[in-house]
């Protein structure tokens, strides 16, 4: 799934963004609900709790693909070490891989 998220193009810093994002949208839900609807203080708990659980989803995927990341940095660094190797002429130690 983080593998297709990163192919799509969402980068890590949209997901700590969302994840910014829900813990104020949470904040604001729990205000307009305690202040808008007559049901209670236990209903704009609710809606709070409710959006402010997303947070961690979204900061765990935006390390997900933090990782995803630097991994296609690393493949491509490889793939470059490789390459200058073997156009040199000789063959390339894995060591330095």
């Amino acid at each position: 799934m983080i593998h297709m998220l990163h192919k799509m193009g969402i980068k890590s810093g949209t997901m700590y963004a969302a994840g910014v994002a829900s813990i104020g949208l949470s904040a604001a839900s729990w205000l307009t609900s305690a202040s808008v609807e007559k049901a209670g203080i236990d209903r704009a708990d609710r809606w709070g709790i409710f959006i402010g659980q997303w947070a961690p989803t979204f900061f765990a995927i935006g390390v997900a693909l933090r990782l995803e990341e630097t991994q296609d940095v690393r493949r491509v660094e490889r793939e470059e070490l490789l390459e200058t190797a073997y156009t040199e002429g000789r063959t390339p130690s894995r060591a330095g891989i």
